[in-house]
């Protein structure tokens, strides 16, 4: 079934069950906001394919996005907003439209393909890679790691796997767009392998360089 859903575009990649952090300024967007938060209604966030995150009413979205609940909300000088928002469901654009002063799209919900015994087996495979990459994390000082708060649902796994990894949102675009569980799994398990030698190697240099602002951002 398709509803209308207010559309964000961002040079960032939201996925279900995961916080977001957002600076909200824009006229058009802080009205967005308003009427969400009148509706309590959720807006959608997506990555931007082509045009400007801000000041671009031409901006052309992926079709994949990821709905967004407000958490917090807190007023800042000038009328800007800072948000805390949660990521819910995945959806489809199956149209956009420009009659509003925000973007606007048709939209339908794309949950993720289940199949139950190979998702747990793909889950396994690649927990040890995931606790393994933040544990370096841990150590360099950019995130606390409690192995045992690791979830243990294959959708959550995945989804959480596929935030904190350090790769370019063009292929968090991709993992988002996974059709099936399975599949996002073993995908995620390739990158975490390409990237856990890669993320050693960095933290060796930063630790061989003279101290200053560290190398990794979770934004």
């Amino acid at each position: 079934m398709s509803f209308e859903l207010p559309l964000f575009p961002l040079h960032t990649v939201l996925f279900p069950g995961m916080p977001l952090a957002l600076h909200v300024f824009e006229p058009r967007y802080l009205q967005m906001v308003g009427e969400c938060m009148r509706t309590r209604q959720p807006f959608g966030v997506v990555l931007i394919r082509e045009g400007q995150e801000v000041g671009d009413p031409t901006a052309e979205p992926f079709p994949v996005g990821c709905t967004a609940e407000i958490a917090q909300l807190q007023p800042l000088e000038d009328g800007r907003l800072q948000l805390l928002v949660i990521g819910r469901d995945r959806f489809r654009i199956l149209s956009l439209h420009r009659d509003q002063p925000y973007l606007t799209g048709t939209v339908e919900r794309f949950p993720l393909e289940e199949k139950a015994g190979a998702n747990r087996v793909a889950v396994e495979a690649l927990r040890p890679w995931v606790e393994q990459y933040l544990e370096l994390l841990s150590e360099a000082g950019e995130m606390e790691f409690d192995a045992s708060r690791l979830p243990s649902e294959p959708e959550e796994m995945a989804y959480l796997a596929a935030t904190v990894l350090q790769v370019p949102a063009l292929e968090k675009q991709a993992l988002l767009a996974q059709a099936g569980a399975t599949e996002l799994l073993e995908e995620m398990r390739g990158l975490y392998r390409r990237e856990l030698p890669l993320l050693r190697a960095m933290l060796s240099l930063s630790e061989s360089l003279p101290e200053g602002p560290g190398p990794f951002s979770l934004s």
